[in-house]
């Protein structure tokens, strides 16, 4: 481990007054004040020596100093000016011998879809606002990445991690089931941040298939019948895909094709059955 110093309360709001930034709900925005949760986010990461970490929304720098501890490399990606161009400082100030391995990039996460290196992980405090966004976006783009860990709503972890069947289960869910498996890693308490959510937060982990369920066509088709199936998750698949397939007859014979029960509901599929309905919808019915 390199010897780094983590923040801690005092220094976040030191640097908050430096650069007169008042925490945002519209950016998300609640720092992590406790060294012990940041350690305990890049241990369940399996951060290891010589990694390339992406962290979205790096805010002060908290999380990065514990990557950088973990002795990682670390792309930052910071929307607030203010926020990007203080990082490298704070992290020469309190990082000095890794300062080096650190690269921000100022953009907005949603529109990046190139990095200076290819990231293996992806570990992050995520704007409570954007994170199934943010999330999906990367792992579309960045093939690279194998595994990672999110700090998220707690609400909205729970649904990206949720099994078919589950009251919770939605198209976050099956989408992410694209990419990888999925799953809930601990909850954390609202007193590491400041200022104090008023959430809960929970700690989500994954890893990526080794082989994904198919090309990028695929991909689009499994995802719009997704989007479709949960917009009316009350209604049979053979109604709520109507609209997909121009009726429900056409839809009934579609999911037949797919060896799928036109009575079902969306929350009964997996990933592996959207897939293959979305198959099935490639080859006209007979």
């Amino acid at each position: 481990m390199s010897d780094v110093r983590l923040l801690g309360p005092a220094e976040i709001r030191d640097l908050a007054e430096l650069l007169d930034v008042t925490p945002t709900k519209k950016l998300g925005q609640n720092f992590v004040i406790d060294g012990n949760t940041v350690r305990r986010i890049v241990r369940v990461a399996g951060v290891e020596p010589g990694d390339t970490v992406v962290e979205v929304g790096p805010g002060l720098g908290s999380l990065t100093l514990g990557l950088l501890e973990a002795e990682a490399h670390v792309v930052a990606i910071e929307i607030d000016k203010r926020l990007a161009a203080q990082l490298p400082a704070t992290v020469r100030e309190l990082a000095p011998e890794v300062a080096d391995r650190l690269t921000v990039v100022r953009d907005d996460a949603l529109a990046v879809t190139d990095l200076p290196s290819a990231p293996s992980r992806l570990v992050a405090n995520l704007p409570y606002n954007v994170s199934v966004p943010v999330l999906l976006h990367f792992l579309e783009h960045f093939d690279s990445i194998r595994s990672g860990v999110v700090m998220v709503q707690a609400e909205v972890g729970y649904r990206v991690a949720a099994e078919p069947g589950s009251k919770v289960y939605g198209a976050p869910s099956v989408k992410a089931a694209w990419y990888g498996s999925w799953r809930t890693a601990g909850t954390v308490s609202r007193q590491v941040f400041w200022p104090v959510p008023n959430v809960d937060s929970v700690l989500v982990a994954f890893e990526r298939h080794e082989v994904e369920p198919g090309d990028e066509a695929l991909r689009l088709r499994t995802f719009r019948l997704v989007d479709a199936a949960f917009q009316q998750r009350r209604k049979m698949l053979r109604q709520a895909l109507s609209g997909v397939f121009g009726d429900s007859a056409t839809a009934s014979a579609t999911l037949e094709a797919a060896g799928l029960a036109p009575t079902l509901r969306g929350e009964q599929l997996g990933i592996a059955e959207f897939v293959a309905l979305a198959r099935a919808s490639a080859t006209p019915a007979a």
